[in-house]
């Protein structure tokens, strides 16, 4: 799970974490490739998360569509033959993280929709994150129904390619928001909860791997790969 490929804000700006290095990235997954690694989207990820199929292979996600993960990640994903999957603010394309604007955090750049139909065109995969990055849990069914289903037919509409892979904002959402999404037409959803995801995991309920700024390539392999090896051992 990241959220940006850039340089890092300025000390003491909040969630300067989520921000990582370029150089860091990049190296992160050339040894992923030089492992025998192979870093898959959402949709590409689905048989092995089944059951259906074995081999080395990861899940890269991005959340909110940022336009440095345009900038800085999609080479690197294209020179290593890796696909991945940003989740889109369907209603902030060429906007900006609004919902942090009452934190001290600074407001960055998102994919255009020109920028995000390159992205899907480069064969990575685009998933929704609803229309407005809202809090589901303060919304209404109704509100929270319109949110998960409209983002899905908005982005499928603007890159003419069906939406099948959902995120929930700020990692927060009830059983009933699980059902929407499979309701509205996703075929998973991911969440903030750490971890490995796993065959008999919920797939509207997806845990996933977080890396932060300081995470360094020791703790990278620590995440992923120790993990890894401690999965197949049990």
């Amino acid at each position: 799970m990241y959220h940006q490929v850039d340089l890092p804000a300025a000390r003491g700006t909040q969630y300067r974490s989520l921000t990582v290095h370029p150089k860091s990235f990049a190296r992160q997954m050339r040894w992923m490739h030089r492992l025998g690694f192979k870093g898959l989207s959402m949709r590409e990820l689905a048989p092995y998360l089944s059951g259906e199929r074995e081999g080395k292979v990861f899940g890269i996600t991005f959340d909110d569509g940022f336009r440095n993960v345009y900038q800085h990640a999609l080479p690197v994903l294209s020179e290593a033959g890796f696909t991945a999957t940003n989740y889109f603010v369907a209603h902030q394309l060429d906007g900006s993280n609004v919902w942090d604007a009452d934190k001290n955090m600074p407001q960055t750049p998102l994919m255009s929709l020109a920028e995000m139909r390159r992205w899907a065109a480069a064969g990575q995969e685009v998933g929704s994150h609803t229309l407005n990055h809202v809090h589901l849990p303060s919304l209404t069914d109704e509100q929270a129904r319109a949110e998960i289903a409209r983002s899905r037919q908005e982005l499928g509409s603007h890159v003419q390619q069906e939406i099948t892979a959902f995120c929930y904002p700020f990692g927060e959402y009830s059983a009933q928001h699980c059902q929407m999404a499979k309701e509205a037409g996703y075929l998973n959803a991911t969440t903030t909860e750490r971890g490995l995801a796993r065959t008999d995991d919920d797939i509207f309920e997806l845990p996933r791997v977080g890396i932060w700024r300081s995470t360094n390539l020791l703790k990278f392999f620590q995440k992923c790969l120790t993990q890894y090896e401690d999965r197949k051992r049990g």
